[in-house]
């Protein structure tokens, strides 16, 4: 079998690994994805797009129920439980097809199978359990995502006891359900059940629902869903689940008391955990905590050339911040960028350059201090727009020219949780940074 050479293989075709390949293509690089399922990645197919697909479809059944209250009439509502997944399976496959165009648009090569670590720069790829290709590669990108945590004594069985891929194509309706776990993904199945006529239980083990968001949030939430219907217990546990022909009977204990409630399905919705097996983790340096890749700023792992990515490499487990990691790993001199220029003819950006590049060019210069202190240094900012000229070209080179990104600015600090212009969830509060930079923005138009 003939080995065939990369100057980047990426292990996972999510929306880390497929963005990051696609990059790495249009940078020149002779790229490869090695994906066993489809590509898209868990997000894609199984979660985000999908899920939003069925909570759409249970929008419109219930603003169609209230039709009254927008001056209209419509009498037999009803709807049907095979069109709404069938919709949302193909919304999945023609997105997943958009990425399987994109990738062969940009000359990267789609291999499908299973990658397996095999040495230094070296993956073995196999298929129903047989080898179909050896690979080598400067950089191998870990992007294996991850999958639904399942607890002992209550692990899902498919049937009764569904995970989100289960939930997500329900053979039949059930009439009462159980939602183990108050986070995102809980919380968005228990709304599209409930919606449509299910009498909803959701048990959190935390103090309040939506646990990662802010307070103010989840105690909004909470009021919200328990007026809609939703019933939600907090500080409780679910103990034990015991199956009947066509139900499930749950033991939660709550406040020192245990109650038994009886339903015809249980999700569970408790967390995920990274696929770090049999992917050769085992014959490197790699280190591995609590089922997630250890990584460094540039997202390298301890084995030199392999990186991790995405939900493999820990929280927060999204998609854009899988595509940011990986667009790490190929562009260095940019740690964060925010891009305006709505109805402009072109585009500018504000940009925090990467920390490492910072305290080398500092070295080199005989400077010292962080952003903070060198964000006005002119010679700084004619450094970065140099380091970044050949990094613009190569982003701009694909662009319509009203996309073109023409001029930059620098922004003082770093965009933090802690100056409000990043969300919890680590996604770029723009009409704050705005608020911060919107002059200096205005300015590159002048």
């Amino acid at each position: 079998m003939a080995e065939k050479s990369y100057d980047i293989i990426i292990v996972g075709g999510g929306p880390g690994g497929y963005v990051t390949a696609i990059r790495a293509a249009q940078l020149g690089m002779k790229t490869a994805v090695v994906e066993r399922e489809h590509l898209g990645g868990i997000c894609l197919n199984w979660g985000c797009i999908p899920t939003k697909a069925l909570l759409r479809s249970a929008e419109v059944y219930r603003n169609a129920q209230h039709a009254d209250e927008y001056g209209l009439k419509i009498s037999g509502i009803e709807f049907d439980l095979k069109k709404i997944v069938e919709r949302s399976r193909g919304i999945s496959k023609q997105l997943s097809e958009g990425v399987g165009y994109l990738l062969k648009k940009n000359k990267v090569d789609v291999i499908d199978g299973h990658g397996k670590l095999a040495g230094k720069g070296k993956l073995v790829v196999e298929k129903d359990g047989k080898k179909i290709a050896d690979l080598t590669g400067k950089h191998i990108i870990l992007a294996t995502g991850a999958r639904a945590r399942a607890l002992p004594g209550l692990e899902p069985d498919g049937k009764l006891i569904w995970t989100y891929k289960e939930a997500m194509v329900p053979d039949v309706m059930p009439k009462s359900m159980l939602v183990v776990g108050s986070g995102a993904i809980g919380i968005e199945f228990a709304s599209f059940y409930h919606t449509l006529g299910v009498d909803v239980t959701v048990v959190e083990v935390l103090p309040r629902v939506l646990p990662v968001e802010d307070e103010e949030i989840s105690a909004f939430a909470h009021k919200a869903f328990e007026k809609d219907g939703l019933k939600i217990m907090v500080n409780a546990t679910v103990k034990t689940l015991k199956k009947g022909a066509d139900s499930v009977t749950a033991s939660i204990e709550s406040n020192g008391k245990t109650t038994e409630l009886t339903v015809d399905r249980v999700i569970m919705a408790v967390g995920i955990v990274g696929n770090v097996e049999e992917i050769g983790l085992e014959t490197t340096k790699i280190e591995v905590d609590r089922t997630h890749v250890v990584i460094n700023e540039w997202c390298e792992t301890a084995e030199k050339g392999v990186y991790a990515i995405g939900d493999l490499a820990g929280p927060p487990w999204l998609a854009h911040k899988a595509s940011h990691e990986g667009i790490i790993c190929i562009e260095p001199e940019i740690a964060q960028a925010v891009v305006f220029g709505d109805k402009r003819p072109h585009l500018v950006a504000l940009v925090v350059p990467d920390d490492a590049w910072l305290k080398e060019w500092a070295a080199g210069n005989g400077k010292s201090g962080g952003l903070n202190e060198l964000a006005g240094n002119p010679e700084l900012a004619k450094a970065l727009i140099k380091a970044l000229g050949p990094v613009m070209e190569r982003i701009n080179q694909n662009l319509s020219p009203i996309e073109k990104v023409r001029r930059i600015v620098l922004a003082d600090e770093p965009f933090s949780i802690d100056n409000e212009q990043m969300t919890p969830t680590m996604k770029t509060r723009r009409h704050k940074i705005k608020e911060v930079y919107g002059n200096r923005v205005e300015a590159l138009y002048r």
